[in-house]
């Protein structure tokens, strides 16, 4: 039998393969972004078979067809549980995008330091080059990460360092030029998020 890591990968490979979902702005394969969570949690968890399993599979429940009843059974259940704490929960009808987002912030907080590290991992790729794609989208994008982080203090330090660094380097250079977003911006739209 293949090892556990191994069997999530190619499954999370077929299932958003399936979808035939791109990365945003760069078209490649969907699964660039789990390989590259997988490979940030692998730098900080080596030996955590059930976190990198959770690194290839954190996006499945929410953007494929698995269900977490499938996780659980073709992964074990520690594995479904790492997953399901990086997923956002479902959220009632009729919420705009900052309650959404609280709700998501909210479930992230809870988390085990394992799924914060997934997390971690997955906003410093989320966030490492969205200035260069969509610097219009970037500023909300990196304040909600931002205000995201403040709840992930028991994830893998250094992840967090890193993407810590990432969103503020990136917040700077969206307040010159030539975005030239105020501090003022940034503060006040914060504020839909309390």
């Amino acid at each position: 039998m293949l090892p556990l890591e191994e069997r999530a990968r190619q499954y999370a490979s077929q299932a958003h393969a399936a979808q035939g979902r791109r990365r945003k702005y760069t078209a490649e394969p969907y699964i660039m972004h789990p390989a590259a969570v997988a490979k940030l949690v692998r730098s900080v968890l080596p030996e955590d078979e059930a976190a990198l399993a959770a690194a290839w599979l954190h996006d499945t429940i929410e953007d494929t067809a698995a269900t977490p009843a499938d996780i659980a059974a073709r992964f074990g259940h520690e594995v479904a549980r790492l997953v399901m704490m990086v997923t956002n929960p479902t959220a009632p009808p009729g919420l705009n995008r900052a309650q959404r987002k609280r709700l998501n912030f909210a479930h992230t907080a809870r988390a085990c330091s394992r799924a914060q590290t997934i997390k971690l991992a997955d906003i410093i790729d989320n966030t490492r080059e969205i200035l260069l794609y969509d610097p219009a989208f970037a500023r909300l994008y990196l304040l909600e990460k931002q205000i995201q982080l403040q709840g992930l203090s028991q994830g893998d330090a250094r992840l967090r360092h890193t993407a810590v660094n990432i969103i503020t380097n990136s917040m700077a250079r969206l307040m010159g030029p030539p975005w030239c977003v105020s501090a003022a911006w940034f503060s006040k739209k914060a504020l839909e998020y309390l």
